[in-house]
């Protein structure tokens, strides 16, 4: 069993409040759920309205296919809105479990 980590830390430069924040997230969690069999959630940053980080998880039985997973999330991210930049990404495999 492989699992795959992905870390992604958004530039909002659209938002100028937490609720902006949410409805901007709230969108690319909903899209990526929708598109692809990951599980996503906010996990860095949560008092701060122009900066998100987002992680993203997959389990699979080939990390190869886990790798390739994260990276097609994380070029869905970079172009599934405008006002939310991938400012930076990191991607970790869990094997042997």
């Amino acid at each position: 069993m492989h699992i795959g980590v992905c870390r992604i830390d958004l530039a909002l430069f659209a938002s100028h409040s937490l609720k902006d924040k949410r409805r901007i997230l709230r969108s690319v969690v909903e899209r990526v759920q929708s598109r692809f069999n990951v599980a996503i959630a906010e996990v860095d940053h949560n008092d701060s309205w122009k900066v998100a980080t987002i992680g993203i998880c997959c389990v699979t039985n080939d990390s190869s296919h886990a790798n390739e997973m994260l990276s097609r999330v994380v070029q869905y991210v970079q172009g599934c809105r405008e006002d939310a930049v991938v400012a930076g990404y990191n991607v970790e495999m869990l094997s042997g479990m």
